[in-house]
């Protein structure tokens, strides 16, 4: 049976693994996604409000996001939000929807978004080297027996090397689905 130490580490790397691919879904690869806008804020009965809690988002084809708010008045609110967020998109009012053609990506642009994920990557692995970092002194100061202790370090390297790997192997994925024309 593991450790409790053992356990909450690996709770805590899952998070950052699952942080890390959240964070990669918001890059786009010029295929629309509602993630690619869910988190813009937008300014609604006075206060800033995420736009996935004022609307709808759809992506009726691979290169059109459509946006349908809950209150038609918040059309013009959710254009302002969204050219602010500088996600260099250009929306459009149309009646009650707002709709955000992509356009076509550069080689440049597609070099940009990886060198985003590669950043948003190592956040990721520093994130779970932290962790191993912070269950290690809760190790040492758990008093456990020496084999104990050395059997303990060794499954949180494991778990580290694990999350690691699969953060790198995710980067990988999302680096090949940015170059692919």
């Amino acid at each position: 049976m593991s450790h409790p130490i053992v356990t909450d580490t690996q709770a805590k790397m899952k998070k950052a693994m699952d942080r890390t691919l959240h964070e990669f879904s918001g890059i786009h690869t010029g295929k629309a996604t509602p993630a690619m806008v869910e988190t813009v804020m937008v300014e609604a009965y006075g206060s800033q409000m995420r736009l996935k809690e004022c609307a709808a988002v759809s992506t009726p084809d691979p290169r059109m996001i459509m946006i349908t708010p809950w209150d038609a008045t918040l059309c013009k609110a959710i254009e302002k939000g969204i050219q602010l967020a500088n996600l260099g998109f250009n929306p459009i009012v149309d009646g009650k929807t707002v709709r955000i053609p992509l356009p076509e990506m550069s080689r440049e642009r597609r070099l940009e978004f990886v060198k985003q994920a590669h950043k948003l990557a190592e956040e990721g692995r520093v994130y779970v080297r932290n962790v191993r970092r912070d269950q290690m002194e809760t190790l040492k100061k758990a008093k456990l027996s020496e084999d104990e202790t050395k059997r303990t370090e060794k499954e949180i390297q494991t778990l580290t090397d694990k999350f690691i790997k699969d953060i790198n192997d995710a980067v990988a994925a999302k680096e090949k689905e940015l170059l692919a024309v």
